[in-house]
Formats: structure tokens, C-alpha cells, sequence
């Protein structure tokens, strides 16, 4: 007879710890580790559009922009995830290894991760009261959708067609998102 194993949540500071010594990484949702999946070539290079345009946007500006490798501690301190990319222009928040108020967050969306992102992330992602964009880009095919905050905290979505363009602005730091943008060297063309 087999038994049951009592599984106990981890704490942030636990969490912490052993993220410090991890050779991989692992994201904390609700107390529970979960170890993340390497990427392909094009979802790097997504990615890498992404952090492009927004450190582009950022330099000499207070606004900060960040890649997959910054956490990002949801309030709770229970929830950490690794946004493929950020946008963070509040200065006091400024820990060393996590960022708490984004204003833009980025996912590159991958077959093994789509679902968490769409729902699970953007459900959670949501709370942030800092948060104004929230864009989602796939992997394997030419889709990219942004959700966005207007002035009066009501959230709208928008998916991207050759034509279209996101328009971010964050604490005086402004850019601009095509489907070109995302995809540029990627193999997959914007027609």
C-alpha cells in the first residue's frame, strides 16, 4: 500500500534561499515551486525584441527595464514569477533580486506555457495596481494580444494585426510596438 505524502507550502524567505543556489529556475505560485521550462531560439529572440524597444525607450530615463531573469514578487510574498520582460518605473522599488510594481509586463507565449500565462498570470498579474500593459506574444505563430489599464482602472484588449501598433506610456517613458517589433528575426513574417 502506497502512502500519501503530507506537502507542506514553502515560505518567500525559503523560496529565496533556495532560488539563490538553484542551477535552474523555479517560479512560487501560492507557496507551491515550479521549475520552468527551457526556451526555443525564437521565443529568445521575442523576448529579446521586447527588452530591445523597452531599454531603448528607458535609457536616461528613471524607468527600468528588465528580462526574464528579475522576479516578480506578487504582494503576498507567497507568488514569484519570472516575466519574459518588465517595465518598472517606480524608484522605490528597487530590491536587488525582485520587482513588486510593473508597469508593462511582457510573455512570450510556448506550448508548455500558454496556459499559465493566459490565465493563471494574467489573473494574477491583473491585482497589480502599478500595472498599465500586459502583452502577450506567441511563439509559434503570428499572435500577439495586449491587454491595457485606461485612466479609470478598466481593462481593455486589443489583438495585434500587421497594422496595428501597441502605445506604451509609463512615467514619461513612451514607445512603441509593432508585430514587426516582436517578430523581427524570427522566421515567422509579418504580412
Amino acid at each position: 500500500m502506497s502512502q500519501a505524502h503530507v506537502h507542506s507550502p514553502i515560505d518567500e524567505t525559503d523560496y529565496l534561499r533556495r532560488e539563490a543556489a538553484a542551477a535552474g529556475k523555479h517560479e512560487l505560485v501560492d507557496g507551491e515551486i515550479f521549475a520552468m521550462a527551457g526556451a526555443s531560439e525564437r521565443h529568445n529572440r521575442i523576448a529579446g525584441n521586447i527588452f530591445f524597444h523597452l531599454r531603448s525607450a528607458t535609457r536616461g530615463k528613471t524607468c527600468r527595464a528588465f528580462m526574464a531573469d528579475m522576479k516578480l514578487r506578487l504582494a503576498s510574498g507567497s507568488t514569484y514569477y519570472y516575466p519574459d520582460a518588465m517595465l518598472v518605473c517606480d524608484a522605490a522599488d528597487d530590491h536587488p533580486i525582485y520587482k513588486q510594481s510593473p508597469c508593462f509586463i511582457a510573455e512570450v507565449l510556448s506550448p508548455a506555457t500558454a496556459t499559465v500565462d493566459v490565465r493563471e498570470k494574467w489573473a494574477a498579474y491583473r491585482g497589480l495596481a502599478s500595472l498599465r500593459y500586459y502583452l502577450l506574444v506567441d511563439s509559434e505563430r503570428l499572435w500577439a494580444k495586449v491587454y491595457f489599464r485606461d485612466a479609470h482602472d478598466a481593462w481593455f484588449e486589443q489583438e495585434l494585426s500587421a497594422n496595428d501598433r501597441i502605445d506604451v506610456a509609463c512615467d514619461g517613458t513612451q514607445l512603441t510596438l509593432t508585430l514587426d517589433d516582436l517578430y523581427e528575426d524570427t522566421g515567422l513574417p509579418v504580412v
